[in-house]
């Protein structure tokens, strides 16, 4: 594999072997307009702009950020080519994310709760076959 730190384009398998994505995921944000790796026919490079772009698309998504959410950020540095505005907008986007996550966390505990006395009061109740108690 080559070390991505001494070549300046990689292959798509490269990349897929570096960063465990399938090629059909790279096409996917190529097609997205995500990333824009050189063509040379058919073969597609990437570059370290594309590399960086891709650790920030699956560290977006691993934290549940929309497409959009993510263009817009990647778009923010293209514009001034300064990380300020960058690193403001993700900071921002991380807290409502952050705020989004605890709410969901919140209702899965109540409704975890709510089913578990629905189902503690069903075998009080002598509701449940023996096999399923």
């Amino acid at each position: 594999m080559t070390s991505e730190t001494t070549t300046e384009t990689m292959t798509i398998r490269e990349m897929c072997e570096t960063y465990n994505v399938t090629p059909r995921t790279l096409r996917f944000y190529e097609a997205k307009e995500l990333l824009s790796p050189i063509r040379q026919g058919t073969r597609r490079l990437f570059t370290r702009r594309d590399r960086a772009r891709l650790k920030l698309i699956l560290r977006g998504k691993r934290f549940g950020f929309s497409l959009e959410d993510i263009r817009q950020t990647l778009d923010l540095y293209d514009r001034d080519g300064s990380d300020a505005a960058q690193r403001q907008r993700i900071y921002e986007l991380a807290l409502e994310r952050l705020a989004g996550m605890k709410d969901q966390r919140d209702e899965l505990d109540q409704a975890i709760a709510d089913l578990e006395a629905e189902l503690a009061e069903a075998r009080a109740m002598g509701l449940v076959p023996r096999q399923a108690a």
